[in-house]
């Protein structure tokens, strides 16, 4: 088998350490895995280009599913590599073609200005340049093969790829939240529950997906290469299962995504409080940007199950 090599690239999504896209070599050729965002994108050229290959190597773009701080600048990746062929889930295949619902959507959520900020222009992608691959599927890249795993709970439209040779997993928001900057007094890690389309058991059922696979280390768009898979996944369990309890004390009952959000912020001072974690200000902001998205999220499926 030829050479390898693997490469975490820090998008600097809002800050440092909050988001990464990977770069996999295997011989002669490449393939970016997630995209982040269209600002993102000179980052991930400069980091082929210090790897001494050229665009045109690039074989494949992946992206886990089409939150934009994933698949935002696949557009603009894809101009810039013109041999490279877009992998995505069947269900994430056509706002990658087509992001016009995807683009607008967010700019309501957003509002123009911070849109154009976070995320710059997204454009459509020729669909003869894009392939939606089955649960299962499996590519070359050089002498090596990604295999690719549907990995629902987060998103409806989620795979994991899984790279034998290297043996690892990219997991999207599979396998959860590891910030850098929380990790200094010991793991903390937690999942990612924001809307629309939060399943607590398939998340549950996906985290196992990803042991399952016995890989030495996964890498996690949010943040970087980590080897303790299951002390994550045994947090990320307890975090889904209040979840799924949180859920169904809301159905019916009205509850609020501020009580929601009081609970879930409660459940995180008793981890850090057990796990013997000291934060600071910034650390206690940052925790509470994905509560809150976390909280939206648990509310909206309780609303629907109330409906």
């Amino acid at each position: 088998m030829t050479a390898l090599s693997l490469m975490t690239i820090d998008c600097e999504y809002v800050s440092p350490g909050l988001a990464a896209a990977y770069l996999r070599v295997q011989g002669d050729e490449a393939a970016f895995i997630e995209t982040n965002t269209t600002h993102a994108v000179p980052r991930l050229l400069a980091a082929l280009e210090e790897q001494r290959l050229d665009p045109a190597q690039v074989r494949y773009v992946i992206v886990t599913h089409v939150h934009l701080d994933h698949a935002g600048g696949a557009s603009a990746l894809m101009r810039a590599c013109p041999n490279a062929t877009l992998l995505a889930h069947p269900r994430a295949a056509r706002h990658l073609i087509d992001p016009s619902k995807l683009v607008a959507s967010a700019r309501v959520v957003y509002g123009a200005e911070r849109f154009d900020s976070l995320y710059g222009t997204i454009e459509p992608i020729d669909a003869g340049r894009v392939r939606s691959l089955d649960d299962g599927a499996e590519v070359a890249l050089g002498d090596a093969a990604l295999r690719f795993w549907h990995t629902r709970g987060h998103a409806n439209h989620h795979f994991i790829v899984h790279d034998e040779a290297r043996d690892t997993v990219y997991t999207g928001d599979t396998f959860g939240l590891v910030y850098p900057r929380l990790q200094r007094g010991g793991r903390l890690a937690f999942p990612s529950t924001s809307p629309t389309d939060f399943d607590a058991d398939a998340a549950i059922a996906s985290v196992e997906r990803v042991l399952a696979l016995g890989t030495r280390t996964a890498c996690l768009t949010h943040f970087g290469e980590i080897d303790d898979l299951y002390v994550v996944a045994e947090q990320l369990r307890g975090w889904l299962e209040l979840s799924k309890t949180l859920v169904a004390e809301a159905v019916g009952r009205a509850d609020s995504e501020a009580h929601i959000r009081g609970r879930l912020e409660a459940a995180l001072e008793k981890t850090v409080a057990d796990l013997g974690l000291t934060l600071d200000a910034e650390d206690r902001a940052l925790l509470r940007f994905d509560l809150g998205l976390n909280a939206q999220g648990l509310a909206h499926v309780a609303s629907k199950q109330s409906a």
